[in-house]
């Protein structure tokens, strides 16, 4: 944990790194710099308990990506270029503010026994509900569906409230930063 709030803007330019693990620090879709998204060498990102509401679509450029976790934020929503991370063998991203997948998260192969897809403490709506409820591999085949695509099409052009924010900040709490009173 080291409370960062922002990266370098060079952090982009680091062309072998691999590994990038950024849990536990406060931040959001704002703190990383243009070029983060050009560390096309990486194999494993850790974004875990920070506070990001979207993931930008440039989260497609990272193709080699086998493990990506979010867990723990405050994401409202993920970016249809999810589904570009053909290599994902893992992704977490329970304990978010998710109610819909993107349908293109079905061109991911989530659903084996190597792979692992961690969704649970979102507030889903009732059809992708109902799927979890049947388990990993009825929702995949859900939002593979032609229906899923029409339905989740005119949820995005309802545009609903996002579910509030969790005020529970227990979870974050250690990641203030330092001040006097606290030190």
């Amino acid at each position: 944990m080291n409370r960062l709030n922002t990266l370098p803007r060079g952090f982009g330019s680091l062309p072998a790194l691999e590994v990038l693990d950024l849990t536990y620090n406060n931040l959001n879709e704002n703190s990383l710099p243009g070029n983060f998204f050009y560390l096309t060498t990486l194999r494993a990102l850790y974004l875990s308990d920070n506070d990001f509401e979207i993931l930008r679509p440039d989260i497609g450029k990272l193709t080699k990506l086998q493990i990506l976790s979010l867990r723990d934020n405050d994401l409202i929503s993920l970016p249809k270029e999810i589904g570009e991370l053909t290599q994902l063998k893992e992704l977490h991203i329970q304990g978010n503010r998710l109610t819909v997948l993107p349908p293109e998260l079905g061109n991911l192969d989530l659903t084996g026994q190597k792979q692992i897809f961690k969704a649970e403490n979102n507030p889903w709506v009732t059809p992708i509900a109902d799927q979890f409820q049947l388990g990993v591999s009825h929702v995949f085949e859900y939002i593979r569906s032609e229906t899923y695509k029409y339905l989740y099409g005119r949820h995005m052009q309802a545009n609903p409230e996002p579910p509030k924010k969790n005020n529970d900040k227990s979870k974050k709490i250690s990641r203030k930063p330092l001040t006097a009173k606290n030190k």
